[in-house]
């Protein structure tokens, strides 16, 4: 901007300059003209002194032409500043620029100029708005396999945008059967297409998320298992004897892990310091997260195996959630979110619910928190440094909210009345950039009071779901029943797909019959002047003298 008004400051002084200038020359062509008139009567009366006379005429014409080319080139200069636009910048300082729009503006502004094009398509922003909404992708794709690598971050990040959208589409249901007893936990590894479960029968199932098939089930461990979480170098159960069993990927196995065998100290491990059966569990690069009914969060360093930090509540915790160096954690009716480098607690949201806070979800930039509790509600909140603030609030169920997954933008939950549903966020939120100029995620001004309905529900489930994840075009969900649902909405990917191919086909045709309607009426035209002009001739040939007359307007002189 203070590059804008230094620039509008020297064009207007420019201005009122040449204005200055051009007005002295227009006195100045006055007062020659009227010297010229008076040296010509001058010159019809004394003809002997005609050459000294124009010579004196000539001197001020020749100022006045060199007065008259500097004006003229100045005025060049100055509409030449005034005709300058935005892609005569320098690319850093348009680069700076672009680095305040949002995706939206971007593209807009990618349609412009080739210039413009080339700079907003591979402006490092597009890396900033995939990861701040789905993170970086789990596993670099192969360099001969034409994926990743060969596509810039804009257009990863429009197709994510654009798989996002399939949630609202047609969808179909797999069904997964193995476990004896309630499902309690599931897990979708997505980068892998590998599905984890577990529940009251003690068992740990790998399923193929494509085939929907059984790859592989561990040995009983012993309890109820509550909680899965993996990546793809690690597998880890939370029992509610208070262990922690963890597999180590094996390199060289399609599937990552061999669960089948018995236990071994180099693929697997078990951690005893929890003294209460655990409720979640969570991975990072470097830390495993456990929280317990024994009313602990326990941070661990996944190469060591040993207790790093231990974070005490009040009451017993249902749920936690770590994002960068903070943890968020529900137990009984409130929400903790800490400080896990310290240990020190940052802010507490107290009774969120009416009841316990069975649930809990974040987005991936950690700004918004989402809660699901015993009072059948859903709660979204905003952390503001060391304060919370209530978003939205969303009443779907019936029930108990046991279990919450997002990804951008979709929030699913799933509950004891037997039902899912889906809520859209994307509304509620908009980018924006702090102070440290990393960008992240900002609400939109709204009612703290104002109750958002669901975008969508999914029914077909008996009663209590257990536990839910969301990822990949699929919704996995388990519950009382003993068996694992895959809702698979790949299929409106395709769909979508097709659509928009057609569409673009039948805009083309639309396109194609308009430009040959308007040939059509351009030729029809100009055979109607011609036909004119010869009927134009036939008249005046016979004596009208080219006025073409009009029977209604003779009958009517003939009435008056």
């Amino acid at each position: 901007m203070a590059f804008e008004c230094r620039k509008s400051i020297e064009v207007s002084e420019k201005l009122a300059f040449c204005l200055e200038n051009s007005c002295e020359e227009q006195t100045e062509l006055n007062q020659v003209s009227a010297k010229s008139e008076i040296e010509e009567v001058q010159i019809s009366e004394v003809g002997s002194d005609s050459k000294t006379i124009t010579g004196k005429v000539a001197v001020p014409e020749l100022e006045f032409h060199s007065n008259n080319s500097s004006w003229k080139t100045f005025q060049k200069d100055v509409f030449s500043d005034l005709r300058r636009s935005i892609t005569d910048l320098p690319s850093a300082l348009i680069s700076e620029i672009l680095d305040c729009l949002g995706p939206k503006e971007l593209g807009i502004v990618s349609c412009v100029s080739t210039n413009l094009h080339s700079l907003a398509s591979e402006h490092h922003v597009w890396k900033e708005f995939y990861c701040e909404r789905w993170g970086l992708p789990s596993i670099p794709a192969p360099i001969d396999s034409g994926l990743p690598d060969e596509k810039s971050w804009k257009e990863l990040f429009v197709e994510r945008e654009f798989r996002s959208k399939t949630f609202m589409g047609r969808y179909s249901i797999d069904v997964l059967y193995g476990h004896t007893e309630a499902v309690r936990t599931v897990f979708l590894l997505a980068s892998t297409k590998l599905v984890f479960t577990s529940g009251y029968d003690s068992i740990v199932r790998m399923w193929d998320m494509e085939d929907g098939l059984s790859i592989a089930s561990s040995q009983p461990l012993g309890c109820t298992i509550r909680a899965v979480a993996a990546d793809t170098k690690l597998l880890v159960a939370g029992g509610t004897d208070g262990f922690i069993h963890g597999w180590k990927a094996v390199e060289g196995l399609p599937h990552l892990f061999d669960i089948r065998g018995i236990q071994n100290q180099n693929s697997q491990f078990r951690l005893w310091e929890h003294e209460g059966p655990i409720t979640s569990l969570s991975l990072d690069l470097t830390r495993i997260y456990s929280g317990s009914w024994d009313m602990t969060v326990r941070v661990w360093d996944r190469f060591s195996l040993k207790c790093l930090k231990v974070l005490r509540h009040s009451d017993w915790v249902w749920g936690l959630v770590p994002r960068d160096t903070t943890i968020a954690s529900s137990s009984g009716s409130d929400v903790c979110v800490w400080d896990t480098s310290s240990g020190d607690l940052i802010t507490v949201v107290h009774n969120a619910h009416v009841g316990n806070t069975y649930a809990l979800a974040r987005s991936h930039a950690g700004d918004f928190i989402f809660t699901g509790g015993e009072d059948g509600a859903i709660h979204m909140f905003e952390i503001i440094e060391t304060d919370t603030l209530k978003v939205a609030t969303w009443i779907p169920h019936s029930g108990p909210v046991y279990s919450l997954a997002f990804e951008f933008p979709w929030l699913v939950s799933a509950s004891s009345d037997g039902k899912m549903s889906l809520i859209d966020v994307r509304a509620l939120l908009k980018a924006r950039k702090d102070r440290s100029r990393r960008r992240v995620l900002r609400m939109k001004q709204r009612d703290q009071c104002s109750v958002e309905p669901p975008q969508r529900m999914l029914h077909g489930f008996v009663s209590n779901l257990f536990s839910v994840d969301i990822g990949a075009d699929r919704i996995v969900c388990g519950g009382e029943e003993g068996v694992v649902r895959i809702w698979n909405f790949s299929q409106a990917l395709e769909i979508e797909r097709r659509v928009r191919a057609l569409r673009g086909i039948r805009l083309e045709n639309r396109m194609r019959r308009r430009k040959v309607q308007l040939e059509i009426n351009n030729n029809s035209k100009d055979g109607c002047n011609d036909q004119c002009s010869v009927a134009a001739k036939k008249n005046s040939a016979n004596g009208r003298n080219g006025v073409w007359y009009s029977k209604r307007g003779v009958s009517s002189k003939l009435k008056a």
